[in-house]
C-alpha cells in the first residue's frame, strides 16, 4: 500500500490509543526489538489481544519511517481517518440528534488559524475535551499534513477536521440543528466561567491577532471573554482553545 493510503503514529500511547480504539484502522505494527520495559510488553500483549501482529525493526528502521523524532521504539501504519466535509459534518450532528442517550455535542471552529502547529496542539485538546470534530474553512486555515500529526500525538487519527467551503453558512445550518455558537473574543462582556456550556455547542475561535472574521461573529449567537489577569491582551490560540474546551467539560461533568 503506499504511504498516501496510510499514515504514521508513532510513540507508545498514540500507538496504543489506535490499538484500544480503532484496530480495524491499523496496517502493521513495528517495536524496536532492544526494547523489552514493561509498557513496551504491555503494547504487544494487547496487540496481541486484538489480533495485530507485532514486527521487530531496529532504531534506525523506525527512524527512516518517521523521521528524527521521539517514536519510543513504537512505529504503526494506520488507514487515514476520512476527511470530513461540512456534510459529513450536518449528517453526524443530525445522527446524534437523534439519539437521546448521546451527550450534547461539543465542536470546536477554528477561523483563519494557519499555523499547523496550533492545528495540530487543538486536536490533541479536541480529543482529550471529547470533541466531535474541529471545524475549519478550506481557504485561510492549515491542513492536516506531517506536521500537524506530529503534534497531534496520534489525535488526528480520532478526531475529524471538517474543511467546510463557506464557513459562515455551514454555521448557519448548524444552528437549524440547534448548535449554539459561541464565539471567543477579548471584549466580550459575558466571561467563559459565566456562559453556560453544556448545551448543545459549536465553541468558536480565530486567529491570533486578527481573530474572527465579521461574517463569522455576526453568526454567534454570544460571544464570551477568557478572564485574563496579566499584561498580556491574548493567549496562543492552542492554549485558548484547551481553556474554553475543559470548562465546557467541566460543566458537563467532566
Amino acid at each position: 500500500m503506499s504511504d498516501s493510503k496510510r499514515n504514521f503514529v508513532y510513540g507508545l500511547h498514540a500507538v496504543g490509543a489506535v490499538v484500544d480504539r480503532a484496530p480495524e484502522r491499523l496496517l502493521e505494527l513495528w517495536m524496536a526489538e532492544p526494547r523489552d520495559d514493561a509498557r513496551a510488553r504491555d503494547l504487544r500483549e494487547r496487540a496481541r489481544v486484538v489480533g495485530i501482529r507485532v514486527q521487530g525493526a531496529s532504531n534506525e528502521s523506525l527512524a527512516k519511517l518517521v523521521g528524527n523524532v521521539t517514536h519510543q521504539g513504537a512505529v504503526a501504519a494506520v488507514r487515514p481517518l476520512k476527511p470530513w466535509d461540512e456534510h459529513d459534518l450536518l449528517l453526524r450532528i443530525s445522527q446524534i440528534s437523534s439519539d437521546p442517550q448521546a451527550p450534547p455535542p461539543l465542536l470546536l471552529v477554528l477561523d483563519g488559524v494557519t499555523d499547523p502547529h496550533n492545528l495540530g496542539a487543538c486536536l490533541r485538546t479536541a480529543d482529550a475535551a471529547g470533541v466531535l470534530a474541529i471545524v475549519t474553512p478550506k481557504d485561510r486555515s492549515a491542513s492536516v499534513d506531517g506536521v500537524v500529526r506530529k503534534v497531534a500525538a496520534g489525535a488526528a487519527e480520532f478526531v475529524p477536521v471538517a474543511a467546510v467551503t463557506n464557513l459562515a453558512r455551514t454555521l448557519d445550518q448548524l444552528k437549524e440543528q440547534s448548535i449554539w455558537v459561541v464565539g471567543t473574543e477579548g471584549e466580550a462582556t459575558q466571561t467563559l466561567f459565566e456562559a453556560d456550556l453544556k448545551r448543545p455547542l459549536a465553541l468558536v475561535l480565530g486567529a491570533e491577532g486578527g481573530g474572527m472574521r465579521r461574517l463569522t461573529r455576526e453568526r454567534c449567537d454570544f460571544t464570551v471573554r477568557i478572564p485574563m489577569a496579566g499584561q498580556v491582551e491574548s493567549l496562543n490560540v492552542s492554549v485558548a482553545a484547551g481553556v474554553a474546551l475543559f470548562e465546557a467539560l467541566r460543566q458537563r461533568g467532566g
